[in-house]
């Protein structure tokens, strides 16, 4: 509880840890925030069935709060109102802050009289967008910061966010924010793809980075695992230990 999770990934597609952290956290029985401004919610309740949880029926039964930002964008952009009839969460698009949003998960997330869930949590695919659509790096840092004061800190939940990285670090923005939040993380979970090309057996490297400086003067602890996605979850082994090396 209380801990911020920080998910990035270079010349690959680290989208399967979304994946993995919001089946895991909706299987604990939490209350999952998930704002999604990468793909559709069809195409996540399609990944999330193959990992035996139901995004529909998680958002039926209110465990779940789904904000669809691609289609909130659209309807933002060309003038359609939320159904609710509330602001829109990304009015930034406009106002260039991210107050709106912010409103949006704690109102979300804020514990309702008799809810039973085991603990509140805010997952954001990904942080990147928001500067493709105009944000500015320190206003989404703020953003994150409020998150966690009351998410982890008043609320005792989690936070994991994705931000992808460019291979040659050219946008400046965006390496900005992902070492900015890895300063603050208490876990960095880093999948790159192998620097020597294309392997069937495996698909990438992920290094575990495990924050202990953040609460002592005791150094990081990192470990490097290899992984292949298959259909319906996803091998780990060590480096050598790949059905292509044995």
């Amino acid at each position: 509880q209380g801990k911020f999770t920080l998910l990035r990934d270079t010349r690959t597609d680290g989208s399967f840890l979304v994946h993995h952290f919001l089946s895991f956290y909706l299987r604990a029985g939490c209350k999952v925030c998930f704002v999604a401004l990468l793909q559709s919610f069809s195409h996540y309740n399609i990944v999330a069935q193959k990992l035996g949880v139901s995004l529909t029926a998680a958002r039926e039964r209110g465990q779940l709060v789904f904000l669809e930002g691609l289609k909130s964008c659209l309807d933002l952009l060309f003038g359609e109102k939320e159904p609710s009839g509330e602001p829109s969460p990304l009015q930034f698009l406009s106002t260039s802050n991210l107050k709106a949003l912010f409103d949006f998960v704690r109102t979300s997330l804020t514990p309702a009289e008799g809810d039973s869930w085991q603990g509140p949590v805010l997952l954001v695919d990904d942080l990147s967008v928001l500067l493709s659509l105009g944000a500015s790096p320190v206003a989404v840092l703020d953003f994150i910061h409020y998150c966690r004061v009351v998410v982890c800190s008043q609320l005792q939940g989690n936070i994991v966010v994705l931000v992808h990285s460019g291979e040659d670090g050219a946008d400046e923005e965006n390496e900005l924010l992902g070492t900015a939040l890895g300063h603050h993380s208490d876990l960095i979970l880093w999948a790159e793809g192998l620097a020597t090309g294309f392997c069937k057996d495996i698909h990438g490297e992920i290094k575990i980075i495990k924050r202990l400086s953040l609460q002592s003067t005791e150094q990081d602890v990192v470990q490097v695992y290899q992984y292949k996605i298959q259909e319906r979850n996803v091998t780990f082994f060590a480096r050598g230990l790949s059905a292509a090396v044995l």
